[in-house]
């Protein structure tokens, strides 16, 4: 099909199409379909621009939704050294933000998942690199710690600006490029696990796997913990879905009422170990469970956990 000022159907003329419906075979108005064709053009610059506030501002103020976590946290654990811990985490985070200094010195790998408007071109260079360049000014321009090395077994050299950033883009309808970001240290992301169970496990195999990871983990990722789950798809699927449910607000559910409850569960029975704050003994061992979940092979049922510290640093936007 031709869209083109000139054509005509069944030699009828533009200027009707302009206002009525061809409705037998589902075409759309001319006018209709210039609109869903219209395209929206950003600067690459633009795109620079808004990850380097994205990452600057997540490094220096918490989320609400782990401040709000934080401070419940603190009012309803019994333990003395636990609520002291909570109340240290609470008054760092809160001179990070007043300081604009970063909330730990860990400030993370870049992660991104990005939802890109089919309808949206990058002019004066790559969305790629637009990327890349935010977080490249973020580090360097915010004197945020640099951590990521070029070869991750031989030479291991410092990049020395913490690109490459991971960037995961979905092509989505519209005219919109909607960011979500974080920035994710290896204390936490090293107690990573994941678990090619088979469909016979089901849900006791489910939540056995994620808390025999939890339990391994101990105090190491630097507890109250987040932890995002990610079950089906295929082996780096459920990985991937691991780290997007650590960037999901905690004081939100899974939209799926079935696994809402088990996110609830699972938050109950990890709290029990005890781990608790700084792993020094406590009621708050974890601020969350975010789960989320694809579909998957008949013969398959991968689940992988990605635990993230109390320093849980997500933000997004939207160009």
């Amino acid at each position: 099909m031709v869209f083109s000022d000139q054509v005509t159907i069944n030699h009828i003329e533009i200027a009707s199409l302009m206002y009525y419906n061809i409705n037998t075979n589902g075409l759309k108005s001319l006018k209709e379909r210039k609109k869903e064709m219209d395209i929206r053009r950003i600067e690459a610059s633009s795109v620079t621009s808004a990850v380097k506030k994205l990452y600057m501002d997540m490094n220096y103020f918490i989320g609400e939704d782990i401040m709000c976590a934080l401070k419940t946290a603190a009012e309803n654990e019994s333990s003395e050294t636990g609520r002291n811990v909570l109340a240290q985490l609470i008054e760092n985070n809160n001179i990070a933000a007043e300081e604009e200094v970063p909330i730990c010195q860990d400030t993370g790998m870049a992660v991104l998942f990005v939802e890109y408007g089919e309808r949206v071109v990058i002019e004066g260079g790559s969305f790629e690199q637009a990327v890349q360049d935010g977080v490249r000014q973020a580090y360097i321009d915010g004197y945020l710690r640099k951590s990521v090395v070029d070869d991750p077994v031989f030479d291991r050299i410092n990049t020395k600006d913490n690109t490459p950033a991971i960037i995961y883009t979905t092509i989505v309808p519209g005219d919109r490029i909607n960011i979500l970001a974080g920035c994710k240290g290896f204390g936490s992301e090293n107690m990573s696990a994941i678990k090619m169970l088979t469909p016979s496990a089901g849900v006791e195999g489910v939540k056995q796997f994620i808390l025999d990871a939890v339990r391994y983990a101990g105090p190491n990722p630097c507890p109250p913990i987040v932890v995002g789950v990610g079950i089906g798809g295929t082996f780096e699927k459920a990985a991937m879905l691991a780290k997007k449910a650590t960037l999901r607000p905690i004081n939100t559910k899974n939209t799926d009422e079935r696994y809402a409850a088990l996110e609830d569960e699972l938050l109950c029975e990890i709290n029990k170990m005890g781990f608790g704050p700084a792993g020094l003994g406590g009621d708050n061992t974890a601020l969350g469970v975010n789960i989320e979940y694809f579909p998957t092979h008949i013969a398959g049922m991968p689940v992988a956990v990605n635990i993230c510290c109390h320093a849980a640093r997500h933000s997004q936007c939207c160009i």
